[in-house]
């Protein structure tokens, strides 16, 4: 009987009602939100938060072929861990960094004109391809060009 009372009061006490919420606002199709809300890498040469937002957001400076692989990242299952595309400085050119759909993939380095330079990282070892081991040490001017938003 002495066990009851406090077992009765502690019930009473844990069914407090939870109030569970959506969002109202809908997501930036574009990514914005997507980069705006989440830890992205960071690089002196990046610059402010806003020049990252207006990277997600801008279209215009596209070239063709890379729209076409946003396209068809998007056309697939969104992939863990999100997919982001970084424009770098990379031995005296610009070059496109693209990260792994998945696991044990390589993320891809490309040329202005959409060839494929190299994998850096992934892979079994997570050491790429070993065409471009020095891509990390290498690149600078990082700017983010796009991130799934889904």
């Amino acid at each position: 009987m002495r066990f009851i009372i406090p077992l009765i009061l502690l019930t009473a006490a844990c069914s407090r009602p939870v109030a569970v919420t959506k969002p109202t606002r809908a997501t930036d199709p574009l990514g914005a939100d997507a980069v705006k809300n989440s830890t992205t890498p960071t690089n002196p040469n990046a610059g402010e938060t806003a020049a990252i937002r207006n990277a997600a957001g801008d279209t215009t400076n596209r070239p063709q072929w890379l729209r076409q692989r946003i396209a068809a990242v998007l056309a697939e299952r969104k992939p863990n861990p999100t997919i982001r595309i970084y424009r770098y400085q990379f031995k005296g050119q610009e070059v496109y960094w693209q990260s792994a759909p998945c696991c044990d993939q390589y993320s891809t380095v490309f040329t202005l004109k959409g060839q494929v330079i190299c994998h850096p990282d992934g892979g079994i070892t997570g050491n790429g391809d070993g065409k471009c081991a020095d891509f990390d040490k290498e690149k600078t001017n990082e700017r983010l060009v796009w991130q799934d938003p889904r």
